[in-house]
């Protein structure tokens, strides 16, 4: 049975459990548990993660932990009692491990390393508090060590500033605002402006002296040297190295490590230097002999010198290299440093170029505690200290030093009768009064112990030497008096024997009789000589000689004698126990000379302040000794002492002493009575103050007051406790009395010099450290009522000298921050003069930082909660007095500009900041009553007004975001709540008074535009919040924004037909609110757009206004991000429901309907305009969306500004001619006339006409780059016609000239024919704009099929590649994913006119084939009937569909949707008529070029006549003799007699053609391709008998004339070669020229086997089966072809396949397949693979048998090219086998390329693309057309020579696939053919049966760029002759296609029969 728990209430999960049990609950390792019931070793609860969702788990799985519950029951709340940095830890680790991780996959390596560190610090640290053994300051440490690390990571991944108190996380409802604010900016300062650390220190770690004439030890000393002043700072660090130059003590660091402490932030300036001197010890030459003396000595070395300075930019750990110099002059070894600071280093030797001393040096930051604990191993192993010499700056109380530094200076000695100076040794040693020489007292430096004796170092043969060597002597007190130094002077000898004489001594007492020490300063000694052997032991002896020349006794000759030899000290006493000042010793023994005490006491003023608070206990004692002793005699001076002293200890450098004084007045002062006399003086001098001229010794009383009335309570409460509470009365009278004269001097004005406000600003800064004195004697209210009437009388009036009003308002802050003020009783009393000062200064906008800071003070001490009545008394008293003033402050702070410093605009911010505070401070505190009592304090609906105005003010005012720092989200979500609170308590006013009649428009809509900016703050979305973060907000404060939007709706409602008012100018707020994700706030605002139109309806019977303003918004605020797909949901469905029984729903509707339209666009175009996304897409979703503007919503400027994001688009993808249409739509919306227009977007200020002849200029210029030059010439006349009218004559001209280039590039550039596709979108997934609907897109250049699908699958990586092309059903339509079909289509130009025009250059016609397109069309082969084996052209029908776009291309858009599309069903009959009547005008074009001289190069001629010639003699067009002119054919298709005659014409008049061909091929064929010629005539006449033409009987079989399928290169120098009955039948790819713009066959579909010559020649002949199987019809052009196959498969001639023994029945049946496969296409046949000579001209044959059928629907160009397939004999395969190495191609002069050899099969799928590309000038082999008059340019044959296969504009034959370009032509590239190839070559069968498996598709290509579209009559070009040659270019592949194939001329258009049409969609 589930029992609910009573104290497992929380728990951590510690092992994962998966919750597989009924009811289970999914946990994780480390998540928390609240824990609701129980039951046998079950707990049933919810994860605090995710509380939503409740489960049971196991018990054992969760370790329980100690809570405390909240409101008991169904919602009670667990708060875990562990330490709350324990508790923040936990969060914020678990926040940060998700973010931590994000770091890793945003690769922000460095941050997810150092987070990493900190996360194992905080749990390491997290750990020692949890185990709970840590001492109360390790714990403090550790605590403030883990919010340091929390802090910076929070920091670092800008999460919040977090307020702290004493390392504890600070709840907001338990401090006031004003205090939680403060804690927020301490944190935030903290972070912002590190503390400079006032105290230094530096850390010396010596390491070794790299020198190489080492040998003997060394003592290094180290210290700090200022070389302004000229004298060392510190004391010395000394260490000794052994002969190595290593630390001769390393395992002791101490010895080697030291810490030069106290160093002031002055102290470190450029100045200051270390210095380090070296001594050697060891013999009196450095280069004696080793043993010429035993003796050792001290003696010079070298010297080294750093900046302090260099040391504060690197504060590196690594060692320094320090140079030492070697000092060759011993005379200046006291200076050596100096002179190296100064540069004077010339002078002296480095030890060596690679030698130095290597020492780590590091400056600490901070006081030396902090350093401890920071760098506790420094401290731990052991590290000397080096202190400052004498005292720091601040002189601590309870220091004991007694420290007294010597220098060793210089000395002056006699020869003593040698002929050499001396060599001078100095012995120190201290002696005593006892005469013993005292050990262990004399310091070398740290590092190094005390001594007993210290010699100084020899200065070589000097008799003046200076030493300059500084000594400490830490001599006890107890042993100073008395004792004297003893200075011993010897000669040390350099003979062997290395004797020290000594020759003479001086000493010095270290104190006077007097009990003065030594005076600090140089002493200059007598040197007393004496004898080698005298013994100095007994002092008594020399003490009673004179010691100093400066105390040298007149008379005493022995002094006199020794004048002569001098010896100089510096010393310097550094003594908390000692005094060198004979006043201060005169005072403190005052008893001894009664009669100087008075001028001990005038005296005292001059004592050195240090010499006063070393004594002073004893000083205070004797003053106060002085005072009981005669108080009417020194009363006064004694209280100028005091004040003295007192004032001395103000001085920073003897701040530390004021405690010392707190515990003497506390401990020691016993001065019962003094209290009489301190008040009678002090009254005194304050009653003096008006008449005194000169105010300074006032003033100085007046700073002293605190201290002179602790003196005065103290003493008064002694004197109270000696006698029982007496003359209290008169005590009490005494300080009324001194107060009073303090108000009467307070409350004077001062009129002349401003001496007197100085008093009284002195006063009154030191005045509010009495209150607390006052309270130990008198009652709160008492001292309160004292304070109020002093600080009342303060004068008023506003021109008082400023300095005075901000020391008056400081005084107001001490007293609030005083201990007087904390008490209820007497805050009330004092309350109102405070708020009176601060009102006064508020209103003058004066000293505005401090009065923040007194009113944040005044509100720290009112708790939010505290509900006590004087809490709300005091409310009432700050409402009535500052919440106007408050308000207008802010107003007035916030709207100055902002100061520039940084400092100032810190200042700035806080004041800014600290006034916010308390006014929220004071929102909050503030209860009905007070909210009533306010509104009924205004007297007029206008003072309301206004108040309300101010307050909606500045809350918007609260909300921006720079108000605070933005880390600041605590503070933020306090300030909205007081916010929202407040505006619910002032929305009751706003109804109640200004409603109705009192309607104020602009009070409402300040009160909405407050409530919709308060929604839409950062700082409230809580969807971007973290969970934890997340669920925190709402259980404090709820989602604040759902509570302001219920206000608003019921506001609304509340208006009535007011709201009119408001419609359309609230629409875009409210839309940016209903925008936010917050279901429930959608709910409540979206019906006020319903309520919106309802109230639009009433007033103008539409609503016209809500649908523009919706729609305008709609649009800005979509694509700043906001919205989505549930929006649009919610938005549609609650508006529809709304509007059902209105009267005016259908409009509703339609708007709703509309606003939902324009969402889906808008949200598909925020989606496509994402980073990552792709072009196409972008270009796409903007065409979508700019039609949408243009055709429903009718919205201009939105138009426009779209046309012109989709312009910016189209530039970046290099779109140029798109663009060019874009802008174009812009144009279109201008007029040529003087109308001025406004600014917009890019566009300045001007006329109609400037911007529309500037966007005609920009137009012109992207036609231009994008190729398309017949639009730009229109555009040149256009605006050459507006520069004629008015004109101007110079811009007319230039366009001119502008249009006469566009003609050149026309005629000379050549342009890419672009392949089109048709692409289907399908499924629910893809964006709106392309959902279910079928487009044709505008192929990049060079792109074909496969490449285009790879592009379209990478911009919908999710997208499923349909493999077949049939239309998809509804499940299609309906699925949850996306579908693309994609297959190639054939543009349809509209007008034929200039493609059947004769004479006109294919540079022309190919602009006419692929522009202004609107119909596309593709084929898909099918069997009808019985398929007939034999023959299968007989059942073999082409089902053909139409598309019709919206917009023709190219247009604003690569792709247009598919408007209709109609499908037709082709006969057999049709198809074979329609291929002949394409090859027939392709032969007659080719003989009128070659008659026309248009030629240059015969080839393409030649091999059309032997491409038809041989595959009719083969048995081509047999195939159709057998399927349609048999007699049961006629009989049974007697409708199709017509057809059946026209087919004849054909067969009849392609017999001609080729006579006439042949004739003229005999007048221009050059002499070496005789042979060949004479075999095409021979041919020629097989193939007449074998088609009996002669009789033309019934069945009449006359044979088509076949056209090679590729282009077919002609070798020049082919010589005949013999045929071959055994020729193999290779299937070849077609060429795209081998058909017409619709319908396009390979010519290789007719031919099935050649006779071997021919084959050779002309290329493979192919089956009608291989020909179907090459559709890119839906069937067959396939998503995945690697190029785009051409889709008019409709070659329906006969086929030899029944004689094939090649064919398979599978490949037969392979076109019923229509297989997408990619494995099955060819390579792209825009990279066409070379092959060999042998399959180049197997390549060529390709059957040119089949011509078109007729189509009505198709011009004769279309028409002109259809190749067919050809029937030829059975045995042509084996000819052509013998043939194919024998025929040679006549190929055009171009750069030689190598022969590339490949397979001989028709397959070319395993061929990389050629890096030729698809360039205009392609191929090396010029294209030849099978029409009798088509001509060729003589210029472009002369430089593209072998043109292709079939007729074709220069882009379209770029962009076909044929097998003629992969294999016919491509690689005809060398003038002639490897010598190899002869006629006996014969091609293996089995290779190529295999290869040819799956023949290539059709080249969609081919259809796609030979789409002639009319040129504007007003562009029509007359017929270039002779067009300017294009240079070949070396790897060009298809040259010819581009710029010959399409030159071909009709005779004009033929009937055809028309197609049946099956259907229209």
């Amino acid at each position: 049975m589930w029992i609910p728990t009573d104290h497992e209430k929380y728990g951590v999960v510690i092992a994962s459990f998966r919750g597989t049990v009924p009811f289970g609950l999914s946990l994780e390792i480390g998540d928390t548990v609240q824990i609701l019931e129980k039951c046998d070793g079950w707990y049933r609860g919810f994860a605090l993660k995710n509380p939503n969702i409740k489960g049971i788990f196991p018990s054992s799985y969760v370790h329980l932990k100690n809570a405390f519950v909240k409101n008991k029951g169904q919602f009670e709340m667990v708060i875990p009692t562990e330490d709350s940095v324990i508790t923040e830890m936990t969060s914020t680790l678990r926040d940060w491990g998700t973010m931590w991780k994000q770091l890793y996959v945003r690769n922000e390596g460095d941050l997810f390393h150092r987070l990493w560190h900190i996360m194992n610090e905080i749990l390491d640290l997290r750990r020692q508090v949890l185990v709970g053994h840590l001492t109360h300051d390790r714990m403090k440490d550790v605590k403030r060590h883990i919010t340091a690390r929390l802090d910076w990571g929070n920091e670092q991944l800008g999460l919040d500033l977090v307020p702290r108190k004493e390392y504890a996380m600070v709840d907001p409802e338990d401090v006031s605002v004003t205090e939680l604010y403060r804690l927020m900016e301490h944190r935030h300062r903290k972070k912002d402006t590190p503390m400079q650390a006032s105290s230094h220190h530096l850390f010396v770690q010596m390491k070794s002296l790299m020198c190489s004439n080492l040998g003997e030890e060394l003592e290094v000393i180290f210290s700090l040297f200022d070389s302004k002043e000229n004298r060392p700072i510190s004391e010395r660090f000394f260490l000794r190295l052994n002969r190595n130059g290593l630390p001769k003590a390393p395992d002791k660091p101490e010895r080697h490590c030291s810490l030069f402490v106290d160093l002031g932030s002055s102290e470190l300036r450029r100045d200051i230097y270390v210095t380090v001197h070296i001594i050697r010890i060891g013999r009196m030459g450095a280069g004696e002999k080793k043993n010429a003396c035993s003796v050792q000595y001290r003696r010079p070395f070298g010297c080294a010198v750093l900046s302090i300075a260099d040391l504060l930019t690197g504060e590196t750990k690594d060692d320094l290299i320090l140079k030492v110099y070697m000092c060759n002059t011993e005379s200046e070894w006291y200076q050596i440093h100096e002179n190296i600071i100064k540069k004077l280093n010339a002078r002296y030797n480095l030890t060596g170029s690679n030698a130095g001393l290597a020492v780590s040096l590091q400056l600490l930051h901070g006081d030396i505690e902090q350093i401890r604990r920071e760098y506790s191993s420094v401290f731990s192993h052991g590290v000397s200290i080096t202190r400052k010499l004498g005292f720091s700056n601040i002189i601590m109380p309870g220091e004991m030093r007694n420290d007294l530094y010597i220098t060793i200076e210089r000395g002056e000695f006699e020869k003593g009768g040698k002929s050499v100076a001396r060599n001078v040794e100095v012995t120190m040693f201290i002696v005593e009064s006892s005469g013993q020489t005292l050990k262990d007292f004399i310091s070398f430096g740290s590092g190094e112990p005390p001594a007993g004796e210290y010699r100084s170092f020899v200065l070589y043969h000097n008799n003046s030497p200076r030493w300059a060597e500084l000594l400490k002597l830490p001599i006890p007190v107890d042993k100073f008096r008395g004792a004297h130094i003893r200075f011993e002077f010897r000669h040390c000898s350099t003979k062997e024997k290395g004797e020290k004489k000594l020759f003479g001594f001086s000493f010095v007492p270290l104190m006077q009789e007097d009990g003065r020490t030594l005076p600090d300063g140089t002493h200059e000694l007598i040197v007393h000589k004496c004898e080698e052997n005298t013994n100095l032991q007994d002092a008594t002896r020399y003490l009673k000689l004179p010691f100093s020349k400066g105390i040298l006794l007149g008379n005493n000759n022995q002094a006199m004698k020794a004048t002569k030899e001098s010896f100089w000290i510096t010393s310097f006493l550094c003594s908390t126990k000692l005094t060198q000042n004979g006043d201060m010793l005169d005072l403190l023994k005052w008893r001894t000379h009664p009669d100087k005490i008075t001028g001990c006491l005038s005296k005292l003023k001059e004592i050195d302040g240090s010499e006063i608070v070393k004594f002073l206990q004893d000083t205070l004692d004797t003053l106060f000794g002085i005072l009981d002793e005669n108080s009417q005699k020194y009363g006064s001076k004694v209280f100028d002492s005091l004040v003295h002293i007192i004032n001395l200890l103000q001085d920073s450098k003897f701040h530390h002493f004021k405690p010392v004084m707190d515990t003497y007045i506390e401990s020691h002062f016993a001065g019962a009575l003094a209290y009489r006399d301190l008040i009678k003086v002090l009254k005194w001098y304050v009653d003096r103050i008006m008449e005194a001229e000169r105010q300074e010794h006032i003033q100085a009383v007046l700073k002293a007051q605190e201290y002179i009335f602790k003196y005065i309570v103290q003493s008064r409460r002694l004197f109270s406790l000696a006698t029982g509470g007496q003359n209290e009365e008169e005590f009490r009278c005494c300080i009324q009395e001194l107060l009073m004269s303090v108000r009467f001097f307070l409350s004077q004005e001062s009129k002349g010099s401003g001496a007197l406000s100085q008093s009284q600003a002195v006063f009154l800064s030191s005045f509010p450290a009495v209150y607390s004195e006052l309270l130990k004697l008198f009652d709160v209210r008492e001292v309160a009522s004292l304070v109020q009437d002093t600080l009342g009388s303060l004068p008023t009036i506003v021109h008082v000298d400023d300095s005075l009003q901000a020391v008056k308002l400081q005084c107001i802050g001490k007293t609030v921050e005083s201990q007087l003020y904390t008490n209820p009783d007497s805050r009330y009393i004092l309350l109102p003069v405070v708020l009176h000062h601060l009102h006064m200064h508020l209103q003058e906008q004066k000293d505005l930082v401090m009065c923040a800071r007194i009113l944040s003070n005044v509100f720290c001490l009112i708790k939010k909660n505290s509900s006590e009545k004087s809490v709300l008394e005091e409310i009432d008293v700050i409402v009535a007095s500052l919440l106007d003033i408050l308000l207008r402050t802010i107003l007035e702070v916030t709207s100055r500009p902002q100061p520039s410093g940084s400092a100032m605009r810190l200042q700035f911010q806080d004041v800014t900041g600290e006034f916010v505070a308390c006014l929220l401070s004071l929102l909050r505190q503030m209860t009905d009553r007070h909210y009533q009592q306010l509104l009924d304090s205004f007297n007029t609906k206008e003072e309301l007004r206004d108040f309300l105005l101010q307050i909606f003010t500045v809350f918007r005012i609260l909300i921006r975001p720079e108000m605070f720092p933005k880390d600041w989200t605590v503070m933020r979500l306090v300030a909205n709540n007081v916010i929202i609170t407040t505006v619910l308590y002032l929305s009751d006013a706003l109804r109640k008074n200004f409603l109705n009649e009192n309607f104020d428009y602009k009070i409402w809509d300040s009160y909405f535009y407050l409530a919709v900016i308060f929604i839409n703050q950062l700082c409230l979305q809580l969807e971007m919040f973290t969970p934890s973060k997340k669920k925190k907000v709402l259980e404090k404060y709820g989602d604040m924004r759902v509570t302001m939007g219920c206000e608003i709706f019921s506001m609304w409602q509340n208006l009535g037909e007011h709201k009119l008012h408001f419609i359309p100018a609230l629409i875009g707020p409210f839309l940016e609110v209903t925008l936010i994700p917050q279901p429930d706030l959608r709910n409540v605002m979206i019906p006020i757009f319903h309520d919106m139109m309802d109230w639009e309806q009433r007033r103008s019977g539409n609503f016209k206004q809500v649908e523009a303003k919706l729609i305008d918004k709609l649009d800005s605020l979509m694509s700043e991000g906001k919205g989505d797909e549930t929006y649009r949901e919610l938005f549609n469905s609650i508006l529809l429901k709304k509007i059902e029984r209105e009267t005016w729903r259908e409009s509703g509707v339609s708007l709703i309907a509309t606003v939902t339209r324009l969402m889906e666009r808008l949200l598909d175009y925020r989606d496509c305009m994402k980073m990552g996304e792709v072009d196409g897409k972008k270009i796409g979703c903007t065409v979508s969306l700019l039609n949408f503007y243009k055709t429903e919503l009718n919205k201009e400027e939105m138009y426009i500004r779209y046309i012109h994001k989709l312009y910016d688009l189209h530039l970046k993808a290099q779109n140029f001619t798109e663009a060019a249409y874009t802008l174009l739509l812009y144009d279109e919306l201008l007029e040529w006339s003087d109308r001025p227009l406004r600014e917009f977007l890019a566009y300045p200020m001007q006329t109609e006409w400037q911007r529309k002849e500037l966007l005609h200029l920009t137009i012109i210029q992207n036609f231009d780059r994008g190729k398309c030059w017949e639009n730009g010439i229109i555009l040149c006349r256009k605006i050459a016609d507006q520069y004629e009218s008015y004109y101007d004559y110079r811009n007319l001209s230039k366009m001119r000239m502008m249009e006469a280039s566009l003609y050149d590039k026309i005629m000379d550039q050549q342009r890419l024919e672009p392949e089109f596709f048709r692409v289907g979108f399908y499924g629910k997934k893809f964006p709106f704009f392309l959902r279910n609907k079928e487009f044709v897109c505008r192929g990049h250049d060079y792109e074909r099929l496969e490449a285009f699908q790879q592009r379209m699958l990478s911009e919908f990586p999710h997208a499923i590649a349909m493999q077949h092309a049939n239309q998809p059903d509804e499940t299609i339509f309906q699925a949850e994913a996306q579908y693309l079909q994609i297959y190639a289509v054939t543009p349809i130009p509209e007008s034929q006119e200039v493609l059947q025009r004769e004479g006109v250059p294919d540079n022309i016609k190919s602009f006419y084939k692929v522009n202004h397109i609107w119909k596309f069309r593709y084929d898909r082969p099918f069997h009808k009937g019985t398929k007939d084996k034999e023959n299968e052209f007989k059942s073999l029908w082409v089902e053909r569909t139409s598309l019709y776009l919206v917009q023709s291309l190219p247009g604003i858009s690569r792709w247009f949707e598919v408007e209709k599309r109609e499908v037709v069903e082709m006969s057999p009959l049709e198809n074979a008529i329609e291929v002949l009547e394409n090859k027939n005008q392709q032969l007659k074009t080719l003989i009128s070029q070659c008659q026309t001289r248009q030629m240059q190069n015969i080839n393409p001629l030649t091999m059309c006549l032997n491409g038809v010639i041989d595959a009719a003699v083969n048995g081509g067009v047999a195939r159709y003799q057998e399927a349609f002119f048999v007699k049961e054919y006629i009989l049974s298709h007697p409708e199709d007699g017509e057809k059946i005659a026209r087919l004849r014409e054909l067969m009849l008049e392609q017999a001609q053609i080729l006579e006439f061909g042949l004739a003229v091929h005999e007048k221009f064929v050059p002499q070496d391709m005789r042979p060949l010629h004479k075999k095409l005539v021979d041919q020629f006449f097989v193939m007449k008998s074998s088609l009996g033409i002669q009789e033309f009987s019934a069945c009449i079989q006359a044979s088509p004339v076949h056209f090679p399928n590729g282009s077919p290169r002609v070798c020049r120098n082919s010589a005949p070669a013999s045929m071959s009955p055994n020729g193999t039948r290779v299937i070849p790819r077609r060429s795209p020229l081998s058909y017409p713009a619709v319908n396009r066959y390979s010519s290789s579909s007719l031919s099935s086997q050649a006779s071997a010559e021919v084959s050779n020649i002309t290329g493979q002949s192919e089956s009608s089966d291989e020909v179907f199987n090459m559709q890119p019809s839906p069937s067959t052009s396939s998503l995945s072809s690697t190029h785009s196959a051409s889709p008019n498969v409709t070659s329906s001639a006969p086929s030899s396949a029944r004689a094939s023994p090649l064919l398979s029945d599978k490949h037969k049946h392979s076109r019923e397949n229509c297989c997408l496969s990619p494995r099955e296409r060819p390579c792209s046949a825009i990279y066409p693979t070379p092959v060999e000579p042998s399959q180049r001209l197997l390549l060529n044959h390709i059957g040119d048998g089949a011509l078109p059928r007729s189509d009505p629907n198709l011009s004769a160009p279309e028409k002109a090219v259809n190749p067919t397939p050809s029937s030829w004999s059975l045995d042509s395969g084996k000819e052509a086998k013998n043939m194919s190495d024998s025929g040679k191609l006549i190929s055009p002069p171009i750069p030689p390329r190598p022969t590339q050899t490949a397979s001989p099969a028709r397959h070319t799928t395993s061929v990389s693309p050629s890096p030729a590309g698809r360039s205009p000038l392609k191929g090396s082999v010029q294209p030849f057309t099978p029409s009798p008059v088509e001509y060729h340019s003589p210029g472009l044959i002369s430089n593209s020579p072998v043109l292709s296969g079939s007729c074709s504009s220069g882009i379209s034959s770029l962009s076909r696939c044929s097998m003629s370009e992969t294999s016919g032509f491509e690689n005809q590239v060398n003038d002639q053919v490897a010598p190899g190839s002869g006629p006996g070559y014969s091609g293996p069968e089995e290779p190529v049966r295999k290869e040819s498996k799956t023949p290539p598709p059709y080249s969609v290509y081919e259809r796609t760029l030979r789409r002639p579209v009319p040129l504007p009559h007003s562009l029509s070009i007359p017929v270039a002759p002779e067009p300017p040659a294009l240079p070949p270019k070396p790897l060009a592949v298809r040259s010819g296609h581009l710029e010959n194939g399409t030159r071909r001329t009709d005779p004009g258009p033929r009937p055809r029969p028309l197609p049946r049409k099956v259907s229209q969609l």
